[in-house]
């Protein structure tokens, strides 16, 4: 057990546990939280309550969340000179469970981004961004209905694990002598360069993620979002490595693209179609015919675009969740920023971190909970009173505050 010097264990609470692949959870677990900087105060005091709310109105007194208060960014480096606490990396890998809202990255040196050193130190290799429709919110699409996807995006490697050395450096010119001399390649004279390193492990735990994803929600595809018509051995691979493993661990309940288009017995009509486009062509198959598409699985940089395009389709980022995920360790957050000019004046949309405790209680296997806060949120757009980004979306609407918009949550979980 870790002592925690700036953090404070609650009493009464237990710790998640992971057995056999799977989680543990008690009735009253010990959950680590991370306020978030710029308006992430604000947020956080909203969502909590809805949070609480929905656990109390699924189960009333046989279960609850014991928050714990970890700390990361800002507040910890003012009040203990550390961007990132090895404590809080302990709580998270010892509670199992957490939730955050928006950090700074440090500007200059340290670490390069807070978000991605915990990604990497925990291992928490899916970066899972389900993105959806909700009816009454401002859209530049005219069926944004038809989108509803989740986003598999590999969360260590690819640009995560990315080398690079700056044009004109020392450095640079050494590892671009080597590649000409070594292999015959041709590359400018004082270019900048990067290495980008993709494994077939990173990879296939990544897609075999995602197609029992798909599998336990009994959803129609999975498709691999690749540039492997030009990086053939990177992303091409990672390609072929999602075929190996769709082949290899879900041969009975799979099926390629490629093999229900040929008919016949392979094309057994109760299968997760494998999929795999081209990651320009797949922007516009969003666009097109974004209901062809249920579960996205795409290396890191990929996943970054298209999960982003995706939200602006349905609305912004304000009502994006996320979660990364590894085996038996999860952190769930807001995928927007701290818009510091909105710091504590209780204006900003608390829809992403609500909806990433949506994520982290579906994760927990608190369904009913979840269900009530989609319940809610859904009742809250419907009243059209909503913070001011959905606001000026939705000609008619009323603009609330943070605080207001989750009351709208809490009051709509009965309706």
């Amino acid at each position: 057990m870790t002592t925690y010097k700036f953090a404070k264990v609650p009493s009464g609470g237990n710790r998640i546990g992971y057995d056999a692949g799977a989680l543990r959870v008690p009735n009253n677990p010990i959950i680590p939280f991370v306020e978030g900087d710029g308006t992430g105060a604000d947020i956080w005091r909203a969502s909590v309550r809805v949070f609480d709310a929905a656990i109390q109105k699924a189960y009333g007194d046989e279960r609850r969340v014991h928050w714990m208060e970890v700390y990361a960014g800002e507040k910890a480096y003012t009040n203990h000179g550390d961007w990132l606490p090895q404590e809080t990396v302990d709580a998270m890998q010892e509670f199992r469970v957490s939730i955050k809202g928006p950090l700074t990255t440090p500007v200059g040196g340290g670490i390069r981004s807070l978000n991605v050193t915990l990604r990497q130190v925990l291992d928490l290799y899916a970066c899972i961004r389900p993105v959806r429709y909700f009816e009454g919110v401002g859209s530049p699409m005219r069926e944004p209905n038809k989108l509803n996807i989740v986003v598999f995006r590999e969360n260590t490697e690819d640009v995560y694990a990315g080398i690079e050395w700056k044009a004109g450096s020392p450095e640079a010119k050494k590892v671009r002598d080597f590649l000409v001399s070594s292999f015959d390649v041709e590359i400018r004279e004082g270019s900048a360069l990067g290495i980008k390193p993709m494994s077939e492990f990173g990879s296939k735990r990544l897609i075999e993620m995602a197609i029992r994803y798909a599998l336990k929600h009994c959803l129609p595809s999975v498709t691999l979002m690749h540039k492997g018509n030009i990086m053939k051995f990177t992303e091409g691979a990672f390609r072929d490595w999602g075929y190996d493993v769709a082949r290899a661990k879900f041969g009975e309940s799979t099926v390629s693209e490629a093999d229900l288009v040929k008919g016949g017995a392979a094309a057994r009509a109760d299968a997760v179609i494998i999929k795999d486009r081209i990651a320009d062509s797949m922007f516009q198959q969003l666009l097109l015919r974004p209901d062809e598409y249920s579960v996205i699985a795409t290396p890191n940089l990929n996943g970054d675009y298209v999960s982003d395009a995706a939200a602006a389709q349905v609305g912004g980022l304000g009502m994006a969740p996320g979660g990364n995920v590894g085996d038996g360790l999860a952190v769930f957050e807001a995928t927007h920023g701290t818009a510091p000019k909105y710091a504590n004046k209780d204006k900003i949309n608390p829809g992403s971190v609500i909806l990433s405790g949506v994520m982290m209680f579906e994760y927990m296997g608190w369904t009913e909970a979840a269900e009530l806060i989609v319940r809610g949120i859904e009742s809250a757009i419907r009243s059209r009173r909503v913070t001011y980004d959905l606001a000026r979306q939705m000609p008619g609407s009323t603009e609330v505050s943070t605080s207001e918009f989750g009351n709208q949550v809490i009051k709509g979980m009965g309706s």
